[in-house]
């Protein structure tokens, strides 16, 4: 590579500008800030604010207990100190700290004074942590302050900025002295509209608080459990240890290998609610690169891969499954719908030596959520038979084997546990079937509508997309037989799929009647919501309009015209994503907490693990965080300590029939010994918990207990990952080439 000569004066202005800015950066950092509560800011269940927002309990509230506390945070090991402003008449009240329902420490509160403080450490990271005052009944209790604030910093979230902010500024400087990667002007200009499209849907989650949707909860729940099982020395993380206050959560049933990016993100101590960020920008410009990638691969036309990009990435439907339903698994699947359609293509009639696109696409939606692999699936098997003369006469199954053979090879890690615990486990199910349906279709006069500021769960096509189909009537109906491109009968195969997929959203598909039926009970129960069906809807009528555009005769003369009127259609979408109408990032100018400093945290939003998956019986009120025995007055527990996935108890029994239960979910997988060394068996308990028969000779004994190995799952990730190296040999080795002609 060539250096080029770059004037002295343009070096220093560009390391003092990027300097500069590091700077700002690191001054704006508020990860040290501590969070302050004014009385009438807590969360409180007794007592009156008054005129100085001071929070006043008085002894005629005839209440005692825990009357106010913080919400619960996400916060990493380490030191932190809590400051309490108050005035107490009489003794008896204590401020509390509380980890996911125990109450770890407890501080009385002297009536002699007016503020306290008190250091303490967090040995691991908290995933529920909260201050609360306890009010003794007695005499007045005045709180004008509660603050938290950490010896080091809650958060890193400034410096992986400016890591970022560094290692892209490296990028420029070597591209400015060393020439870097060169694109030609038509590449360039195509990166910075995927990146620009990117940056542009991901803006509305540049607020200062994080968007609380449905099913958010469960996916921090599932990146912070992530965080914990690799600290835990899993590859791959089978068990969240942590999860079910301590008792371990089932992770292998939900696809997870993205969130992986923001469980190492925490490792590296950046906030949860920034990692969440990070995973939703990286959908946004996996999805605009995916389109680009696969539209490209069918037609030579810029204009439709650029349209393309836009229309998919700014499409309602995915702004829905973020903003609304924080569904991240679906959003994650949506990335790689393009480059299933194209590779389905690519392998019926395209060029056949493009089959990986439905590799890579297959995987990718996998890994992301498991009914959209479903929904894949079907529209793989659909596909090779509505095409399949084609493939049987032009011997086209050696691709299509191809790409079955690499994507079970590439995934038997994740397959393998999968299947195991599905069919082995004793799994709570039920509530995968709670939706019934019928009742979750939508109205057709919705198909327009894009979010809005009043009601932000809209499911819907968007203009821009109808316009797709639109066009995909014209061309494909409209022009005559000898305009028909090669790839006719595909793009008319998706259009026809996909407004029979939006018709199975609506009121107007008879579900309700269907229902009566068990084969259809059972098949829509499980897939819980119809408006399932718009995610792979959109994605068809997307390569119809993009592809379409390009190759109608008709629409010829107005192609720009038509382009620019879609794009601006679907800009639309990014205006009216639903705020709270909050235009400062501070409440006031004094005040040391933000919303974005305390939703970094996860504060009011929190961690949550569904009932799904969870071993049957293991409901919230029957879990605990300390060791069960059968009998307190023969069977005495002396020590438990737990660390991920292990643990270790000692005990003595004085007689037989006496048994004990840790507080870990019993899934297969684990293991369990004495102080010997020797297997002991391990039954099922109450709420799902380990049980074990108890020695009664009155001695000490140990029970040690560890999650795996399990030697089919080690050996289906030695498959995967030499299928993997296999395939990173052979494109080094056919570099310049395109790989598997």
């Amino acid at each position: 590579m060539q250096a080029k000569v770059v004037p002295l004066k343009t070096k220093i202005i560009y390391i003092v500008s990027v300097c500069l800015i590091s700077l700002f950066l690191w001054l704006g950092d508020e990860g040290g800030s501590p969070l302050v509560y004014q009385g009438g800011g807590l969360q409180y269940s007794a007592g009156l604010v008054d005129s100085e927002n001071n929070l006043v309990v008085q002894e005629s509230a005839a209440r005692n207990g825990v009357v106010a506390g913080t919400p619960q945070y996400v916060l990493n090991r380490g030191s932190y100190t809590a400051s309490l402003a108050y005035r107490a008449e009489q003794e008896g009240s204590v401020l509390e700290l509380w980890e996911q329902k125990s109450k770890i420490a407890a501080w009385p509160l002297d009536p002699a004074l007016t503020e306290f403080k008190v250091d303490f450490a967090l040995s691991g990271d908290a995933k529920q942590m909260q201050l609360r005052i306890n009010y003794g009944g007695r005499g007045a209790l005045t709180i004008a302050e509660l603050s938290l604030s950490p010896v080091a910093l809650f958060y890193t979230d400034t410096y992986f900025f400016i890591a970022i902010f560094l290692l892209s500024s490296l990028l420029g400087w070597l591209c400015m002295t060393r020439g870097g990667i060169r694109l030609t002007r038509e590449q360039t200009v195509d990166c910075c509209v995927i990146l620009g499209v990117a940056v542009l849907a991901t803006t509305p989650m540049m607020q200062t608080y994080l968007y609380n949707g449905d099913d958010l909860c469960y996916h921090l729940a599932r990146m912070e459990g992530l965080k914990d099982g690799i600290l835990d020395g899993q590859i791959p993380v089978n068990i969240l240890p942590e999860g079910l206050q301590g008792n371990g959560y089932l992770n292998a049933m939900y696809p997870y290998l993205f969130l992986y990016i923001g469980a190492f993100l925490r490792i590296c101590r950046v906030s949860i609610g920034l990692s969440y960020k990070v995973l939703v920008f990286l959908s946004n410009l996996g999805s605009a690169v995916c389109a680009y990638a696969a539209v490209r691969s069918m037609c030579r036309s810029r204009r439709s891969a650029i349209l393309a990009v836009v229309l998919y990435t700014l499409m309602p439907y995915r702004f829905t499954n973020i903003f609304s339903r924080g569904d991240l698994g679906e959003t994650l699947a949506l990335i790689f719908w393009p480059l299933i359609i194209a590779g389905m293509y690519h392998i019926v009639m395209g060029e056949r030596r493009y089959w990986y696109y439905l590799v890579i696409g297959m995987s990718g939606v996998l890994q992301s959520h498991i009914l959209s692999a479903a929904f894949a699936a079907g529209f793989c098997v659909l596909t090779a038979l509505v095409f399949c003369a084609r493939i049987v006469r032009e011997k086209r199954y050696v691709e299509a084997g191809r790409a079955a053979g690499w994507f079970l090879l590439l995934n038997m890690w994740y397959l393998t546990p999968f299947l195991y615990y599905y069919f082995r486990e004793n799994l709570s199910t039920e509530m995968l079937r709670w939706s019934g349906y019928f009742e979750q279709s939508i109205n057709l006069s919705n198909l327009t509508e894009s979010i809005s500021l009043y009601n932000k769960q809209y499911f819907s096509l968007g203009l821009a997309l109808i316009g797709c189909v639109g066009i995909g009537i014209v061309r494909l109906f409209g022009e005559r037989r000898t305009e028909r491109a090669a790839n006719y009968s595909y793009l008319l195969y998706l259009l026809v799929l996909g407004c029979i997929l939006t018709y199975m959203t609506t009121g107007y598909f008879p579900s309700k009647a269907l229902l009566a039926y068990k084969w259809f009970r059972d098949i829509v129960t499980m897939i819980q919501f119809p408006w399932r069906f718009l995610g792979p809807a959109c994605a068809c009528f997307l390569f119809v309009g993009a592809i379409g555009l390009s190759e109608s005769e008709v629409l010829k003369p107005y192609r720009n015209l038509v382009f620019a009127m879609l794009v601006s259609l679907n800009l639309l979408v990014i205006v009216s994503v639903p705020t709270d109408n909050s235009h400062m990032p501070y409440t006031n100018a004094e005040a040391v907490v933000s919303k974005g400093h305390e939703s970094k945290l996860a504060a009011n939003i929190g961690l949550f693990y569904p009932q799904e998956w969870r071993l049957d019986g293991a409901f919230d009120e029957r879990l605990t965080s300390s060791v069960v025995t059968s009998d307190a007055d023969r069977l005495f527990i002396r020590d438990y300590r737990k660390k991920g996935t292990r643990a270790a108890v000692v005990y003595a029994a004085e007689g037989d029939g006496c048994y004990l239960e840790l507080p870990i979910q019993n899934y297969l997988g684990y293991r369990a010994y004495d102080e010997d060394g020797e297997k002991l068996p391990i039954e099922q308990g109450t709420g799902g918990r380990m049980r074990f028969a108890a020695e009664g000779d009155g001695a000490e004994h140990t029970i040690s207990v560890r999650y795996g190995p399990n030697p089919p799952f080690i050996a289906a990730n030695l498959v995967s990952a030499l299928a993997l190296a296999y395939l990173i040999f052979r494109r080094r080795k056919r570099a310049g080439g395109i790989l598997y002609e």
